[in-house]
């Protein structure tokens, strides 16, 4: 446990604000997450002119002392969930050129590290395979992150290779250029009017977090006036087996947990999908959120010809059923 105690020297800044900068100073860290920041407030282990304060907004005067006591083993302790062991071979590489690389991302797994250095992600497994590669290379090659996909989500996951094209492909995400779709398998009943001959029908309203920000992260309806942010999601009924429904989604824009969210509210949450009503999923897979990123085109940002891109699905996501639904 270590004992810091500062002297506030500019008046208006919030607690909060103030420990984000002189904690990693006093401990020799880079930065420390706002959650941690908050956590380390809420616990009781903050005082403001010996009183102690719990409120991280809380606007300080200048002048005013900070003390702070700071346990560095429980700020940093972040719950190590079962990650799995990876390597990226060339089998699992769906596309790469100069200037990109697309990769099936298994589940249970990061995207990118956390503030667990030591925690293993998809970002960390795609520049080891290009090092291994290229091992005449001094230091690890750059490798971009342009989205991501949840932990437990499988499927397509698009990185670049060089910093020249980062502002093109962003742009071709943020435009909604790059059209992304997904299969889920669900159970429940749909609770919306739809076309039973076409079993296609949309999501669309403004979602926002309804969770504190100390909490885990869960996503639902807020007004676009309290915050919340336009999604819309098309889907497709793939077909129906032994109680369980598989739909094709197609997110038109791209919120945090957004078709997760969007089938919740309609009565198909995914398997295994707890955090919003979703049963717990096969066996086989570990239980694990049964979504797959099966498909991804965008228009290529160099040459701007289309490029189009299919990661295979594991059995569970389609036993006997067609290929994913091309009708959107």
């Amino acid at each position: 446990m270590k004992n810091f105690l500062w002297s506030v020297d500019s008046e208006g800044v919030t607690l909060n604000d103030f420990l984000r900068k002189k904690i990693p100073e006093a401990i020799g860290s880079e930065k420390i997450s706002n959650s941690k920041i908050r956590r380390l407030i809420v616990a009781g282990a903050v005082f403001v002119d010996g009183r102690q304060c719990r409120i991280s907004a809380w606007t300080l005067k200048k002048n005013s002392t900070v003390q702070a006591r700071v346990d560095e083993e429980k700020l940093f302790y972040e719950k190590r969930p079962d990650d799995i062991e990876y390597t990226l071979t060339d089998s699992d590489v769906l596309f790469e050129d100069e200037t990109l690389i697309v990769v099936n991302k298994p589940a249970f797994i990061p995207t990118e590290g956390t503030v667990v250095a030591d925690r293993f992600s998809m970002h960390r497994a795609v520049i080891d395979y290009l090092w291994k590669k290229n091992p005449s290379l001094r230091n690890p090659p750059y490798v971009g992150i342009m989205h991501r996909l949840d932990r437990e989500t499988s499927g397509v996951l698009l990185f670049t290779k060089t910093r020249t094209v980062n502002n093109a492909v962003h742009s071709i995400f943020e435009e909604h250029l790059a059209q992304k779709k997904y299969r889920a398998v669900c159970s429940g009943r749909l609770l919306i009017p739809h076309s039973d001959s076409e079993d296609r029908f949309s999501v669309e309203n403004f979602i926002g977090r309804i969770s504190a920000k100390s909490a885990k992260c869960k996503i639902g309806a807020v007004d676009e006036n309290h915050g919340g942010k336009y999604a819309r999601t098309d889907f497709h009924i793939a077909a129906k087996k032994n109680g369980l429904v598989y739909v094709d989604c197609k997110p038109m824009t791209g919120r945090t947990h957004q078709i997760r969210v969007h089938l919740s509210s309609v009565g198909l949450p995914i398997l295994g999908d707890g955090l919003y009503g979703g049963k717990k999923g096969f066996e086989e897979n570990n239980g694990r959120i049964m979504l797959h990123a099966f498909s991804l085109e965008f228009p290529h940002p160099v040459t701007g010809e289309p490029v189009k891109i299919s990661a295979p699905m594991e059995k569970l996501f389609s036993p006997q059923l067609p290929s994913p639904a091309q009708k959107f």
